[in-house]
């Protein structure tokens, strides 16, 4: 005599069905996780060349002057320092995308993200509200605009490098 079997049953779940919700609002995405290291990465790259910036530009500029004290600097050559800051980081931010082949455009973006904040410290410093150039002000909010960047445009930089 055949028998038959009967169909195997699929074994009781160990608890209850586990609920499938989409994703909620300001929380990234996968595709926004792989990229979060990277930007961070490129941040501190960016950062190390804004400093290696604005150090050769303050020694070239203290020896232009005639090495004078970082206060007379601030107070006898307000604007025009805020400027050699704005140039040299940006001249030593752009040098070293170019070098890792991040392309003239990111590049260009980042040297406005980091000269044009400069531009309120200069008519501030030029217009004598401020006696004196508030480099600090302007380097602090000079990091702020290019992480700002950085993280809007995160997708654009190369990731691997």
């Amino acid at each position: 005599m055949a028998r038959t079997r009967a169909p195997a049953q699929a074994p009781a779940a160990a608890g209850p069905a586990r609920q499938v919700h989409p994703p909620r609002a300001g929380l990234p995405e996968v595709a926004d996780q792989r990229y979060l290291i990277p930007v961070w990465r490129l941040f501190l790259q960016v950062l190390a060349a804004m400093v290696v910036g604005a150090i050769a530009t303050g020694l070239v500029f203290a020896s232009v002057i005639g090495f004078k004290t970082y206060g007379q600097v601030n107070v006898l050559y307000s604007w025009q320092i805020l400027l050699a800051m704005a140039a040299g980081m940006s001249i030593a931010v752009v040098a070293w995308m170019l070098a890792r082949g991040m392309g003239r455009r990111n590049a260009a973006e980042m040297a406005a993200a980091i000269v044009l904040p400069v531009l309120p410290f200069v008519g501030l410093a030029w217009s004598g509200v401020t006696s004196s150039a508030v480099c600090w002000g302007y380097r602090a909010t000079a990091v702020v605009a290019v992480l700002v960047l950085l993280r809007s445009r995160r997708g654009s930089y190369p990731a691997g490098r």
